[in-house]
């Protein structure tokens, strides 16, 4: 498992912090995700290499800087 550190400036809301869990998680059911939306920090812990993370998140609506 790896620890991402990414940016999301579109995460505003508890909402925006379940739907990049549950789109991380639908790729990696044993993913942790923490985000807080006053920082729009998201921290993932997965298997998956970044690149794949942050396509998902892009193709959801939520991308990542």
């Amino acid at each position: 498992m790896t620890t991402h550190h990414l940016t999301i400036p579109k995460l505003a809301c508890g909402a925006c912090v379940a739907t990049v869990t549950k789109t991380v998680q639908s790729l990696d059911g044993s993913a942790q995700v923490q985000g807080d939306p006053a920082t729009k920090a998201v921290v993932i812990t997965s298997s998956l290499p970044e690149v794949q993370i942050r396509e998902a998140l892009s193709q959801a609506g939520y991308p990542a800087t």
